[in-house]
């Protein structure tokens, strides 16, 4: 049985400080658990998890969010909400001509709100998309991993997308920047309920991740095919 994309982690200078900006900002309830979380109102979909991280930030991060907007009001409404709760407009190179608004979160974090009509988004939620950097084996592997089906696969660029619909993850294709240090973001999968232990990882190394040794009884980290960490955990 695959393992369920549970959260997207963020390892964070200051964990309640951004759990309360990304709570504030999408309208997501607190949790209590392992680490300071965040859910979403629809059970289905994925959480947010903020454990503490004390690695510099250098350069852009492997992976973003992409907020969806239903029109223009709640384009600029969304920004505004994102400054007041401690984000800031940052420049990544985007062009004045781009419909969409480039932020970053209190700890730095980019993150894109999407203008209004974008279709790819269409019906995906709040969180349109966790845009990754990545080849197109990367994007292979978490269909396979999480047994999501392809909704692109063009020019190198991949996405998937649960078949209960939701978030999108998508991979940019090459070129790939070079990986320095830990992701600030990254997925965590939780085993179903009655799952073996050692299947899935056995399982995730057969399509191509890597174990690194690192974790305990109830969580492991491994790498998918481009370096990027991602953990397993038990269920619960």
């Amino acid at each position: 049985m695959a393992g369920r994309l549970s959260a997207i982690c963020f390892h964070a200078t200051r964990p309640p400080e951004l759990a309360r900006f990304w709570s504030g900002l999408l309208g997501w309830e607190p949790a209590a658990g392992d680490g300071i979380a965040v859910l979403p109102p629809d059970a289905t979909g994925f959480g947010l998890r903020f454990l503490p991280g004390q690695e510099p930030k250098t350069g852009r991060n492997r992976a973003h969010f992409d907020l969806t907007s239903a029109s223009p009001e709640q384009q600029r409404r969304t920004v505004a909400r994102a400054l007041e709760l401690g984000g800031k407009h940052i420049d990544i190179g985007q062009s004045p001509e781009e419909g969409h608004v480039v932020l970053a979160d209190p700890d730095g974090n980019e993150f894109c709100v999407i203008e209004a009509g974008n279709e790819f988004l269409a019906d995906t939620g709040a969180i349109g998309a966790v845009a990754c950097d990545g080849t197109r084996a990367v994007g292979l592997f978490w269909s396979e991993a999480l047994r999501w089906p392809l909704v692109w696969d063009q020019d190198e660029e991949t996405a998937i997308q649960s078949p209960d619909g939701g978030t999108k993850l998508t991979w940019g294709g090459p070129p790939v920047a070079p990986k320095r240090g830990v992701n600030r973001l990254c997925f965590e999968l939780e085993l179903p309920a009655g799952a073996d232990w050692g299947t899935e990882p056995d399982r995730l190394v057969s399509l191509g991740a890597t174990r690194t040794g690192e974790g305990d009884g109830d969580r492991m980290t491994m790498l998918d095919p481009d370096g990027n960490e991602f953990s397993v955990r038990r269920p619960g």
